[in-house]
């Protein structure tokens, strides 16, 4: 038994000495979706300026925008070049930031808003998930000494060919978080429409709880493991650099969840972090290759492997549904024998605690057992126990790891600030 998390490699970027005062807030697509939204973001921009802060906002394209112009680019062409589709996709987050510029002058203060590129965030050459390799953040600290806001667009930058590139999807979270260690920021606030990071999805498990914090190594496993809070990319980076983050709601002046360290206290307070769940992902069964030849391969075709499991000549791993065409292709042109399941989604227990808490895993397979639920492939790391399981039993499933683990009591939430 055995498993891997696939993470990408993380920005070579250096961390700047800590500037007191200094404040990195990101807002996602639905915290400005319409220019109301964006005014109100603007006000809470222009207090945290009031406050004393020398304020940067990374701001996302505003609701659909983004899924609008994909839609756009393949009404006009079947197959669109990834160069000119990158220059088509970064306009949203620019249109964001210009609107949002506005509305801070008209609350009386100053801001500036500049494009990935203007901002100095220099990527890869890969189109459509490009990787930040430096920031160059002059114009920022200018910007900031003039006291102004200062409004970066999310999610792009400029290759080191001068192209127009864009991060993939979640980009702007990682946009965040590399401004906010290259300018040596004190946090970098993620806002979004939920209150932080929960138990469980509060959807699933009405029950759930907010935790007050988790760290790096939790997130990043909540993450990767089915939680959409944040993207796994900008977790990485904020471990690398030591970048504390504070995920919120938009819509609320309460603490969300911090990210950060590890705490002994968090430990005392709950063994487990939270249950996350996918509803599909694939798994497949491969003979007749090696791993380094599979899944270079599937890397080079862009898969987001994530269980990796060998015992013998077969390897099993699983990938998002998103990914099946792509894989499939690799396996085909491998000449490899394979088969796929895609009845299959994923429920995950997570929790630092358990690295020196025997008995996790066998809690997590008798309340499964107890509720009719056997699972298919099971994978674990020191901090993560995952399930592959049918599809139709994922809500079942968290629902009972949920209350197993007492994660709807109030000392799940951590609080101990």
């Amino acid at each position: 038994m055995a498993t891997t998390t696939e993470y990408e490699a993380l920005p070579a970027l250096e961390r700047a000495e800590p500037r007191t005062g200094t404040l990195v807030m990101k807002f996602g697509g639905t915290s400005v979706a319409d220019p109301g939204k964006l005014k109100d973001v603007a006000r809470r921009l222009v207090d945290a300026r009031a406050a004393g802060n020398r304020v940067v906002a990374v701001l996302s394209a505003m609701g659909d925008t983004t899924d609008d112009l994909v839609r756009l680019a393949y009404e006009v062409s079947p197959q669109p070049k990834p160069r000119e589709l990158d220059m088509l996709i970064s306009v949203g987050e620019r249109i964001s930031c210009a609107l949002a510029a506005m509305a801070i002058h008209d609350l009386g203060a100053e801001a500036i808003s500049l494009t990935g590129s203007q901002a100095g965030i220099v990527t890869d050459t890969v189109h459509g998930r490009a990787k930040i390799v430096d920031v160059r953040a002059r114009r920022i600290h200018e910007a900031l000494d003039q006291d102004r806001i200062v409004l970066v667009a999310g999610f792009q930058g400029v290759s080191t060919d001068l192209d127009i590139t864009t991060l993939g999807r979640g980009g702007s979270d990682t946009t965040a978080v590399a401004l906010a260690a290259a300018l040596g920021a004190e946090v970098c606030e993620i806002y979004t429409d939920v209150e932080g990071v929960f138990t469980a999805d509060p959807r699933l498990v009405p029950e759930a709880r907010k935790l007050h914090a988790v760290s790096y190594e939790e997130m990043l496993e909540l993450a990767a493991s089915g939680a959409k809070v944040l993207q796994v990319r900008s977790v990485e980076v904020a471990r690398n650099h030591n970048v504390k983050l504070h995920v919120r709601s938009t819509f609320s002046q309460e603490d969300g969840t911090w990210v950060r360290e590890e705490d002994e206290r968090m430990l005392e307070k709950a063994l487990i972090s939270g249950v996350t769940h996918t509803f599909e992902e694939t798994l497949y069964r491969v003979e007749g290759t090696t791993p380094a030849q599979l899944f270079a391969a599937l890397a080079e075709a862009g898969v987001n492997v994530d269980t990796i499991v060998q015992t013998g000549p077969e390897i099993v791993f699983s990938a998002p549904a998103d990914d099946r065409v792509a894989a499939a292709g690799v396996l085909d042109g491998l000449g490899v024998e394979w088969s796929a399941r895609d009845d299959l989604g994923k429920v995950s227990v997570i929790g630092a605690g358990m690295k020196s808490h025997p008995g996790v895993a066998a809690k997590a397979f008798e309340t499964l057992a107890g509720v009719g639920i056997e699972p298919a492939v099971v994978t674990a790391s020191p901090i993560k126990i995952a399930c592959h399981l049918r599809s139709d039993e994922v809500d079942k499933a968290v629902a009972a790891l949920h209350r197993a683990f007492e994660l709807d009591a109030p000392e799940a939430e951590r609080q101990h600030a």
